[in-house]
């Protein structure tokens, strides 16, 4: 049973993550989360922690992003002087 809830809280999440890029909705995903709570707590949790997971990972994909962008201006100086 576990498995079948990892797996449909997977794919609810990635669908979901899908629809907030699209809409530019970055709180959609209480709204679904409100919607499985009614029906089952157990796919809810599941949801809302592949959606944390997925929101941690974009996050620090943006950090390291903007870290090694300014680490390569910052050798583009020096190579310039």
């Amino acid at each position: 049973m576990s498995d079948t809830i990892s797996t449909l809280a997977a794919k609810l999440a990635e669908d979901t993550m899908k629809v907030m890029d699209e809409t530019g909705d970055d709180r959609f995903f209480v709204e679904v989360g409100e919607e499985l709570g009614a029906s089952s707590q157990s796919l809810e949790e599941a949801f809302l922690t592949e959606i944390r997971v997925r929101l941690a990972e974009r996050k620090v994909r943006r950090f390291l992003v903007k870290r090694l962008s300014a680490h390569r201006s910052k050798l583009k100086a020096i190579e310039k002087k």
